[in-house]
This record gives C-alpha cells, structure tokens and sequence, in this order.
C-alpha cells in the first residue's frame, strides 16, 4: 500500500513501544512498578470531587451538544481571570482558546506559525517537539542540553540557532526532566528572541516562542515558576502558551487544554482547530469553569494533591542517592516541577548474568525491566542520543508502596552485573 511520505517516516511512539512490553509483563502477573507513562492512576490521584460534581451537573443539564470552536465563553472568561490572578498574566478570553488537551494546541500552533522548511529549534530531551517538525515538514534544530544545568537549555546553547528560524519550542516545568528554568537563565533567552526580532525586516515572518506551561502549578520546595512574558512584556506579540488543566488536576482523561497569545495567531489556530474538531467536550468545559471559580476550592485540593506527588518522587530521588552513596553508577536530579524525576543509570559495558552487554540506554530499560519489575522511559524517547543513559521515572502511576519495593529490586539487580 502506498501512503504519504510524511506517514511512511513517521517515528512510532518509544513509550508506548516500553508501554507494551510492561502490559504484556502485568498481563502475566508480574508485579511491576510503571513509571513510564505521564498520566494519573485515578485510584491513587483521583481528580478533584468538586471538579467530578461538576462534570455530572453539566452533563445531568444537557450540556452534550457542539461547544464553540474556540471554547465555551464561560470557561475563557474563567481561565482568563484564573491566569490573571495566579500568573499575572493579562489576557482577554478573546485571545484565550480550549482544545481537547495540550496535544491538539501545540499541533496546530506549529501548523500556523511553521511552513514546510522552516526552523524549529527546541532543546533535547523534550516532549514531541521532533514529532511535530515531521508532521508540519519544519526543519527540526535540536539543541542538546546538559545534567549539569538539569538539562535545561541556556542562552549560550540557543544563540547560534536563532538566526532564520520560526520557532523557538520551549517548556518549564520540562517533560521529560521535572526541571525548571531559573529566571536568569529564562531572562536572558527573552532578550535573544527580542534581539533576533529586533533585526527582522518589516514583513519578515518573527521568532515566536511556544511556551508550554502545563506543569507549572506542580513546583517543589524553593523552585519558581517564570514565563516570558511576565519577565519581558515585549515579548507578548511573540508567545504563545500553552497550559490546561491534564496534568495540574490530575485530569487528563478530561481532556480540557487551553492556550493564549496574540490574538492574530489564536484567530488563526482556532480556524486550523475547527477543521480538526479537537474541542474538549462541551460537559467538561462547563464543568472546568465552575471549578475554576471556586479559588478556595482548587486550593483545597492542591493542599493535599501536591505533597502527595512530591513524596513520591522524593522517595525515588532519595533512593537513588543512596544507590549512589553506596558505589553504583546512578545518580538523580533534586525534584523540581511536574511529575518527573531524572535519573542516571549508566550500565554502559555492564555484563547480565546472562552474559550480555548492556550498551544503549535501550539496553538499560529492558534490563531494568526485566531484571527489577521497574518501568522506565530513556531520554533518547525525548529526542536524545541512545548512548545518553538519563531516564523520566513519572510517579502518578505507582503507589508509594510499589515505589519503595521497586528500588529494593533494583539494588538487586545493578548487584547482578559484572
């Protein structure tokens, strides 16, 4: 069968290659610890109650027709006032638009702002930016980033990349690290996009900068969250955010995203969006208003929510650090953002008991799984090299339990290597 080009050579999903092998593994009664997949397991972190008593009112009212392409009023008006009240930032429902997810937004910001050759430039690891460059036919600019700034990218690593290009794809809090920019480093890219747009011609396509944000309710210990925009207003007729409520409220099964930003580019996105018909269902939309308007309500779970991600991956991190301390080859960034731990597990030219040599990070996830019931995600699924052995351990999945036993597992298994 003959099919596009841009189908033929579409890369399949590295997670959800790992993801098989894991159902198969549970299918068999194995117990494994998944840390593989950025989602919730709605039995450990359910969505908020009043959020839930809402979807049913809205659909108990009828709410089951077509919502306007661009979201339901009621729900931009909210996410407005929400964004304006807990970011600072100022933005008319007008220019705000809901999807069905981050997915659908950041697709079809791609799909307005990218021409097939343009440049797109992102740091690796990150989520999907590579994928998206395929399906829009950009020209993708990886920028490799280092553990050494929590593979966050600086302005030193993106300067030279700048020139020509369309987009700039950033993300903080990261998927897949859980890092977060630091204001100066963040400070100090606004200024490059500024000056870059400051040399453009008139009627010269700009540098504009995709800012997702849809972790940034989900920031540990002393981390800040910063924006583009909040630190440079200039930069406003450049950013487009994107944000939600998927991962913040533990809901991404609802399926309710939105973005905002210039209005010529929202118009634009919601013409591509109602082609597409990627609109969160209209029951949700309504529902996520009501909940958004109840402050005390969204701090009430927040309250309890948070603290329960951040002990599980304080949990990981402190037991990498004591695998660490007892002379392996692991290591662990300080949890930051989101629900990601990074970690280090460098097997690199270890033996198996069954005598083979564990090479690429590739190599390292299915001896982990196999050897140690642990589900783990390597970098090289987020654009890296395979030889980088870095991994994204997502914790809403597992138990603190199941956590706790699988790092007793893996001491057993890096034992076994020779």
């Amino acid at each position: 069968m003959i099919v596009s080009k841009m189908a033929q050579n579409l890369i399949g999903s590295e997670i959800i290659k790992v993801a098989g092998e894991v159902n198969a593994m549970i299918a068999r009664g194995e117990p494994i610890c998944n840390l593989t997949i950025g989602d919730f397991n709605p039995a450990i972190f359910p969505i908020p109650k009043e959020l839930e008593n809402q979807i049913k009112l809205a659909y108990d009212q009828g709410h089951t027709n077509y919502p306007p392409a661009n979201g339901v009023a009621v729900l931009r008006k909210a996410v407005a006032a929400f964004t304006k009240e807990r970011l600072g930032l100022s933005y008319p429902e007008n220019d705000i638009l809901v999807a069905g997810g981050s997915r659908p937004l950041i697709y079809s910001t791609y799909l307005t702002l990218v021409d097939p050759g343009d440049k797109v430039v992102f740091p690796t690891p990150s989520w999907n930016n590579n994928h998206y460059c395929h399906l829009s036919g950009a020209v993708p600019v990886m920028v490799e980033t280092r553990p050494e700034n929590n593979f966050m990218p600086t302005a030193a690593d993106v300067a030279p990349h700048l020139k020509g290009a369309t987009l700039l794809a950033l993300c903080s809090p990261l998927n897949p690290t859980g890092t977060m920019f630091s204001k100066k480093d963040l400070e100090e890219i606004c200024d490059l996009v500024l000056e870059e747009n400051s040399r453009r011609s008139e009627g010269e396509k700009p540098l504009y900068l995709l800012y997702d944000q849809i972790y940034w309710m989900l920031t540990f210990g002393t981390a800040e969250h910063y924006d583009p925009v909040s630190l440079r207003p200039a930069l406003r007729e450049y950013v487009v955010y994107i944000d939600g409520t998927s991962k913040c409220f533990a809901a991404t099964g609802v399926r309710v995203g939105y973005a905002f930003g210039p209005a010529s580019v929202m118009d634009r996105m919601k013409a591509i969006l109602g082609h597409i018909g990627a609109w969160a269902p209209k029951a949700e939309q309504m529902a996520t208003a009501a909940f958004l308007n109840q402050p005390q309500e969204v701090n009430n779970f927040m309250d309890t929510y948070k603290p329960k991600v951040q002990r599980s991956l304080d949990v990981l991190y402190q037991g990498f650090q004591q695998l660490k301390a007892d002379g392996f080859n692991v290591d662990a960034i300080v949890p930051m953002g989101a629900i990601y731990l990074s970690v280090k597990i460098d097997l690199a030219g270890k033996k198996t008991p069954q005598g083979n040599v564990l090479q690429t990070s590739q190599d390292v996830t299915f001896y982990v799984l196999q050897e140690a019931k642990l589900a783990v995600v390597p970098f090289s699924a987020f654009g890296s090299d395979r030889s980088l052995n870095w991994f994204r351990l997502s914790v809403g999945g597992a138990t603190l339990e199941d956590i706790q036993d699988s790092l007793g597992r893996l001491r057993n298994a890096l034992q076994q290597l020779s």
